[in-house]
């Protein structure tokens, strides 16, 4: 068919044509606003602009450390990661091939000016080399500043010489059972994953391996491997949490680090590069049926004050042997415990409110937490340990014989004390208090203070060219 006729034909028609064209052209129109329409509306949905606000603060995180692979006594029948460190240092290791292990996680930027990032202490342990990618894809080499396995938190730096984005900080202790969350990390590798959920608890405890993790949050946003560091965000955008994933038999149950709890430990790590224990200078224990009765106290809920140390802040706010601490600030207190994971919440210069009851009567104290005089280090070690150290002496000949030249040398044992009754005697050396490396005095107050609090420390003994790890209550 010859198209010039018939479109000459059909231009008889323009008028039934171009209305039709017409509508056409308006219904398209109409179909495009209304799309334009509902994708402006998907944008205002608060999860998308939460999204899309924190996810260039948001940082990949690998690290990089070794593995050793070598012919150790007993390794058939398994090794404590203790022990693998104490025969690391005392087997002869040339035959041994190490290799490289990748571990993937999370961070995100708290600070954009300095380039500082918040993550877990777990991604980035025993590394060798830390790489940090951006949202962008940018990639840094990252520097640790501090990390605290007690809290599973950790501090890295970037340099970029430019100002980064960065999170806003939240407040975790308003919280809401039910109330919207989410979670933004890199699971498996794959880069800046969103989830989302609710708030289903707040103060879990969780215990894992040789440690307890107390306040957490709990969420029933997918948390898995890689997100580990990441933020929990509210539906503000505001940092409420860093997700961990270190409860491994969790199924459909997420876990965070409440943001008000990390403020703290972030503070500490990035001033000292440690954390810095507040200090109040009592000595709790747990209150029974049979205790309190023998106190003539009616309550059993509580930690029993049965220490209170001269010049102290409680002893100068008038706390004595024999009160029953019932509260720290808003906190109830039902034992020793309880007591020691509120302690670990507060920095030295903060002050606390102190609920107790005294002779059947409630009353409240008001002091200010102090850091730990290291003076008194020596001291406290041995009503804990019931030993008395001094630095190592002739480290030189103590070399030339193949002898530990690092540690602390045991100078006076307690015949009754706990290392006592496991069989360490005067001349032992302390080369490590958990994960504290004991090189001199300095490093074995340091620890003495850090641990203070806790009901066990391991030690690692040596008695000539022999080691070994024991476990002592304190």
């Amino acid at each position: 068919m010859n198209i010039l006729p018939y479109l000459a034909i059909q231009s008889n028609k323009n008028k039934t044509l171009i209305p039709l064209t017409f509508f056409l052209w308006v219904f398209c129109l109409a179909g495009w606003g209304h799309a334009q329409t509902g994708l402006d509306s998907r944008h205002q949905s608060p999860v998308v602009r939460a999204v899309q606000k924190i996810s260039p603060a948001v940082v990949n995180i690998s690290s990089e450390y070794e593995v050793a692979n070598r012919n150790l006594p007993f390794s058939e029948f398994g090794m404590d990661p203790f022990f693998e460190s104490f025969f690391k240092d005392f087997f002869d290791q040339g035959s041994e091939q190490r290799r490289k292990r990748t571990s993937l996680g999370s961070g995100v930027i708290i600070d954009g000016n300095r380039g500082l990032i918040l993550t877990n202490t777990h991604v980035i342990e025993k590394t060798i080399k830390i790489k940090v990618t951006l949202n962008d894809e940018r990639e840094f080499e990252a520097e640790i500043v501090g990390a605290d396995p007690d809290t599973d938190l950790a501090v890295l730096r970037i340099d970029t010489r430019k100002p980064l984005p960065a999170v806003a900080m939240g407040n975790s202790d308003d919280l809401m059972i039910g109330e919207t969350v989410i979670a933004i990390g890199n699971p498996f590798g794959f880069s800046n994953t969103v989830t989302t959920g609710v708030v289903s608890a707040v103060n879990r405890s969780i215990r894992t391996g040789d440690r307890v993790y107390h306040d957490f949050i709990q969420t029933d946003a997918s948390i898995n491997p890689g997100n580990s560091g990441g933020p929990l965000l509210n539906i503000n955008g505001d940092l409420i949490g860093i997700n961990t994933a270190i409860y491994a038999k969790a199924q459909g149950i997420g876990f965070a680090i409440p943001i008000n709890t990390a403020k703290r430990i972030v503070a500490d790590l990035i001033q000292f590069g440690e954390v810095i224990p507040a200090w109040i200078g009592v000595a709790v224990q747990d209150v029974d049926e049979q205790l309190a009765h023998y106190l003539g106290i009616e309550k059993t809920k509580g930690a029993i004050i049965i220490g209170v140390e001269a010049e102290s802040p409680a002893a100068d706010a008038g706390i004595t042997e024999g009160d029953l601490l019932v509260s720290i600030g808003s906190r109830s207190v039902g034992s020793s415990l309880d007591y020691q994971t509120l302690m670990r919440g507060y920095a030295a210069g903060d002050a606390l409110e102190i609920g107790l009851i005294r002779n059947n009567q409630k009353r409240a104290v008001k002091l200010k937490a102090r850091v730990f005089p290291e003076k008194r280090a020596l001291d406290l070690a041995f009503r804990l340990m019931g030993i008395r150290v001094e630095d190592i002496k002739f480290k030189k000949q103590a070399g030339s014989r193949g002898l530990a030249t690092e540690g602390v040398m045991i100078s006076d044992i307690a015949p009754r004390s706990p290392l006592a009754r496991i069989g360490a005697r005067s001349g032992d050396i302390i080369r490590q208090l958990d994960e504290i490396k004991i090189r001199n005095l300095t490093d074995f107050k340091k620890a003495i203070v850090k641990y203070r609090l806790k009901s066990s420390v391991i030690v690692l003994l040596q008695r000539g060219d022999q080691g070994y790890y024991v476990s002592v209550r304190l």
